[in-house]
């Protein structure tokens, strides 16, 4: 039975398009047949114009005509961040420039920047997965969408734009920051939906507040957010607060950007659009594959991409595959959200600690906010950990002995998730530096010290 949505009006949706029509709902014997001839196609691409791919087939002792079955992905050499970076810009190309109608870039915050290409084809995926995406959360023709996701290079604010066009939505290419106007546009222009990362759209909240604007009496009712992990506990702040539905969606620039998956209406995990983007959970240590249902690293292969086609590439990303049907009546498979990665993963006095961990500990206690940060320093040899949180504003006008024992709280909530103590500070609400992009969390003073 395919999900309701009382919002959802399928005949508005352009095109004659309607999400029971797409690769979602295949059955599974033919999904599975679509992707190995993709998965073949692709891997032939990648050996014959790719020279790392084809060095390292040669080196395994296998060649694209191995691949006759699905399973013989495992067979096929990882690839990672760091092949990207080696090859800079243009050295895992399987497309020649003539064919290239799009470059993307990371930030290049360290090293050089990651450069992805798009022939016409390319965008052509890049806008259906997007329309699956927007159909999922329950968005149509009819809908006006505010995108806070930064244009330019980041492929975050056009992957999202011309997905929205191509469902038949209205469209405000906004980007990030300037956020007084940011609500201004939400009300004026009457905006059903919005993109943007969770902690951004936090931040709005805040902004609307205090303009005397709050979120929840105006027509928006759903939220696109992606670009950083966030937990459930964030996800239904967000929703009490905006009185919306907050759709969490996933994506990767070296693989097409946002569209690799999205949350549906029944918001349990985010469905991977399986016909373009194959998926596997390895064991982020041996890089053995492991089965439906338990927890590693997510391991991508494009199905479809042709400018740069990207084999097993290894996210760092930690979840699950879901093993039980959706609802909402989707064959394609769902991973449980993402909490964190193996790359943000912080050792403290030899316990690995996530940032994921520490929000969840703070949101289960009342009276903080969703804004903290996490300090690291180094004292006497020993790693220390100090953990500041904003609290409300009538919490932190309260009497002393109120605010102590809110910080005790907190200290216990966080020692019973990590079983490691951290300082708690309680800090003013805005104080902790807000960013129109992803949240940065953690300041790590350890080298410093």
């Amino acid at each position: 039975m395919i999900c309701s949505q009382s919002h959802e009006s399928w005949n508005d949706l352009p095109g004659g398009f309607h999400p029971a029509s797409t690769p979602d709902y295949l059955p599974l014997p033919q999904l599975r047949d679509l992707q190995l001839r993709r998965l073949q196609a692709t891997v032939r691409r990648a050996y014959d114009h790719v020279e790392l791919f084809r060095t390292r087939m040669r080196e395994r002792g296998i060649t694209a005509d191995d691949v006759r079955g699905l399973e013989d992905v495992a067979r096929l050499p990882f690839m990672d961040k760091l092949d990207l970076r080696d090859t800079y810009p243009f050295g895992l190309f399987a497309s020649p420039m003539s064919e290239i109608v799009r470059l993307h870039a990371s930030s290049g915050t360290t090293g050089k920047p990651i450069v992805v290409a798009y022939t016409s084809e390319d965008l052509h995926v890049w806008a259906s997965v997007m329309v699956r995406t927007f159909a999922a959360c329950g968005l149509h023709r009819g809908d006006i969408v505010q995108n806070a996701y930064g244009y330019g290079l980041f492929t975050g604010g056009l992957g999202a734009h011309y997905g929205a066009e191509a469902l038949g939505a209205t469209v405000i290419p906004i980007s990030g920051g300037n956020s007084a106007r940011q609500i201004m546009v939400m009300k004026d222009f009457g905006v059903t939906a919005i993109c943007s990362t969770p902690s951004y759209f936090l931040h709005l909240i805040e902004q609307a507040e205090s303009m005397g604007m709050p979120l929840r009496d105006l027509p928006l009712r759903a939220g696109i957010f992606g670009a950083e992990p966030w937990t459930e506990a964030m996800r239904q702040r967000i929703e009490d607060a905006a009185g919306i539905k907050a759709y969490d969606i996933y994506g990767l620039s070296e693989i097409i950007g946002p569209g690799v998956a999205s949350a549906c209406c029944a918001q349990h995990g985010l469905h991977i659009f399986e016909d373009h983007f194959l998926p596997e959970i390895v064991d982020p240590v041996t890089g053995q594959v492991r089965p439906d249902g338990t927890a590693g690293e997510l391991v991508l292969t494009t199905l479809s991409k042709r400018a740069m086609p990207i084999i097993r590439y290894r996210t760092h990303d930690i979840t699950s595959i879901v093993t039980e049907p959706c609802p909402c009546g989707r064959t394609i498979r769902r991973i449980h959200r993402i909490g964190h990665r193996t790359d943000d993963m912080l050792i403290i006095r030899g316990v690995n600690v996530f940032p994921s961990q520490i929000e969840e500990a703070l949101l289960a206690v009342e009276g903080t906010l969703p804004h903290y940060q996490i300090i690291l320093t180094r004292e006497k040899g020993l790693d220390q950990m100090e953990v500041q949180v904003e609290v409300t504003s009538e919490v932190f006008s309260d009497k002393i002995r109120s605010l102590e024992n809110l910080q005790n709280a907190l200290s216990h909530s966080i020692e019973r998730t990590l079983n490691i103590r951290a300082r708690v500070r309680l800090v003013e609400p805005q104080t902790i530096e807000r960013s129109a992009g992803k949240a940065k969390r953690v300041i790590d003073k350890r080298e410093l010290s």
